[in-house]
């Protein structure tokens, strides 16, 4: 059997800006491969980060359309392993994005058309992932009002971006929240996005353990293994590797990056990675050298993050993950997923609402 390709796009818009230690996004454009073979349509999300992913190039969409007149000379897959190795085969390594897009459009296909990704207990609502509430970056007061809104949303474990305000003031908002919270209480991580130099960074780990933090994610920018192993070794705070896996090609290399920095976590985003294949690969490197990993969206739209969230739910689940930024935008897409104190859940009796990509 043969299918039929095409692409959409769609801007989404932030609720309030959302500040990283690389900039402050308002929107971000995603792009939504559409597989068809006339009766039923899977769908998968691009979503490439400004500055960060390593298709975020300007002949994306050239691509893409490339991308979509190959999957018509193909047959259509029979597995969900087959499905895999074709979009790997088609995007290549060098387009992340598109291969999970491809991926989960194939799935979605192979398993009836409905955002099925995996059949698992998530998908039919007997499972719930636990995720971290979400602390973006801002002034001060406003980092301390989203935190307060996190608690009361029930989140027991709490993700705090740092690095873009004085360090002092981050502290002393960790500092407020261990006054009233213990480790026991709240897990509290922290994303540095790479915003220490290596000079300050022990230092600044240093300080940071006083708060008993769970981990810290990327402390200094990509692309310095040998600092990055020594803080690994060092630091009082345990460290995950999240951009440092980025462009990285798990195969050929993967091993010797972990085997190099020796990282306590590693933090896996399908879309920067290059798919499900991909980050398949990752956790099996990972588990075999006894470091630990948990999943993390990347600002995707509903359907990118009903693709992480099925496919996280496809092993066992021991901590929370980083799936909980389906409530950024004003026009997400309409879907199933519910956030409820804490944890992020399907409900199969809601309906799709893909208007938006004028479906």
């Amino acid at each position: 059997m043969k299918l039929s390709a095409r692409y959409t796009t769609h801007t989404l818009r932030f609720k309030f800006p959302a500040g990283t230690s690389r900039g402050v996004l308002e929107e971000k454009k995603s792009f939504y491969i559409i597989i068809s073979d006339g009766k039923k349509q899977g769908i998968g999300e691009a979503g490439p980060l400004p500055g960060l992913s390593i298709d975020d190039r300007p002949d994306l969409e050239e691509k893409l359309q490339e991308v979509c007149d190959k999957v018509s000379m193909e047959e259509a897959p029979a597995s969900e392993e087959n499905a895999l190795w074709l979009a790997r085969n088609i995007c290549g390594t060098e387009w992340p994005s598109l291969c999970f897009a491809l991926e989960t459009a194939l799935l979605d296909w192979l398993h009836g058309g409905r955002r099925v990704i995996f059949k698992n207990s998530f998908v039919s609502g007997e499972q719930a992932l636990p995720i971290n509430g979400l602390i973006w970056m801002g002034e001060k007061k406003q980092m301390q009002e989203r935190l307060e809104q996190k608690l009361s949303a029930g989140f027991q474990c709490l993700k705090m971006k740092i690095g873009a305000i004085h360090f002092e003031e981050e502290c002393a908002i960790l500092e407020e929240v261990r006054t009233h919270y213990s480790a026991d209480e709240i897990t509290i991580r922290v994303d540095a996005n790479g915003a220490f130099t290596p000079d300050e960074a022990m230092d600044k780990l240093r300080r940071l353990a006083q708060y008993d933090l769970h981990s810290i994610e990327q402390p200094i920018k990509a692309g310095q293994p040998a600092a990055m192993e020594q803080l690994c070794r060092l630091s009082p705070v345990q460290v995950a590797l999240d951009e440092e896996l980025i462009g990285i090609e798990v195969e050929m290399e993967g091993a010797a990056l972990l085997d190099q920095i020796k990282p306590s976590f590693i933090i896996l985003k399908p879309s920067l990675l290059g798919g499900i294949a991909s980050c398949r690969q990752w956790i099996q490197m990972a588990e075999e050298r006894k470091i630990g990993w948990w999943m993390t969206s990347a600002l995707e739209s509903d359907i990118g993050l009903n693709a992480i969230s099925q496919f996280t739910a496809s092993y066992p689940v021991d901590k929370p993950q980083g799936l909980g930024t389906g409530q950024l935008y004003h026009n997400n897409i309409p879907s199933p997923l519910e956030l409820e104190r804490g944890e992020l859940k399907y409900k199969p009796g809601a309906t799709w609402d893909l208007r938006q990509l004028g479906l």
